[in-house]
């Protein structure tokens, strides 16, 4: 089963890629390449068990086990040794990243509160996208009741865009709701 925004993709808004920007080639077309999901634990790191239930969080939100990243070097005003785990991060690619990106804009999305969509400003002039989540309990996969702690996470879209400009148009077509002005 082809996920659906992947078909909504080729069906959709590819042709409507290639007829606004003149592409020659359909190679050339932006498409998602991946998406990176990170979560940090700040100030707990040092107890196990806030890594693994973020750990746990993270596996049951994207469907993959994360990888635990550590402090690369130690900083004393953060109470930081070099070594210590200090959050996780996930890398989905394919039909897990499609799926991803559905459930986020389809069901998560909608269920923040206060929310007015997500701001125009966070491209990187390459292409990719980035925002903020301040809880993870936006996703239903999360049990509110086993919830530890409230964490946020990074969320990192990477295109084939060179431009900020068709990046964005990629993403609307995908309907990733932006803040309107």
């Amino acid at each position: 089963m082809v996920a659906r925004l992947k078909k909504l993709y080729a069906d959709k808004i590819k042709p409507e890629l290639k007829k606004q920007y003149g592409y020659k080639n359909d190679l050339a077309i932006p498409k998602l390449d991946k998406i990176v999901v990170n979560m940090g634990c700040g100030e707990n790191a040092s107890d196990s068990k806030k890594i693994q239930g973020a750990v746990a969080d993270m596996t049951a939100i994207t469907g993959q086990k994360p990888l635990v990243t550590h402090a690369r070097k130690a900083i004393a005003a953060f109470k930081l040794r070099e070594g210590i785990p200090i959050g996780c991060k996930v890398t989905l690619r394919g039909e897990r990243m499609y799926e991803f990106l559905d459930r986020l804009i389809t069901i998560a999305m909608p269920r923040i509160r206060d929310f007015r969509g997500i701001s125009e400003k966070s491209f990187d002039g390459n292409g990719n996208y980035s925002f903020g989540i301040k809880e993870q309990i936006i996703f239903p996969e999360i049990n509110f009741d086993k919830v530890d702690m409230i964490r946020g996470m990074d969320i990192i879209i990477c295109t084939t865009a060179k431009t900020d400009d068709e990046a964005k148009s990629l993403l609307k077509g995908f309907s990733l709701p932006f803040r309107i002005r």
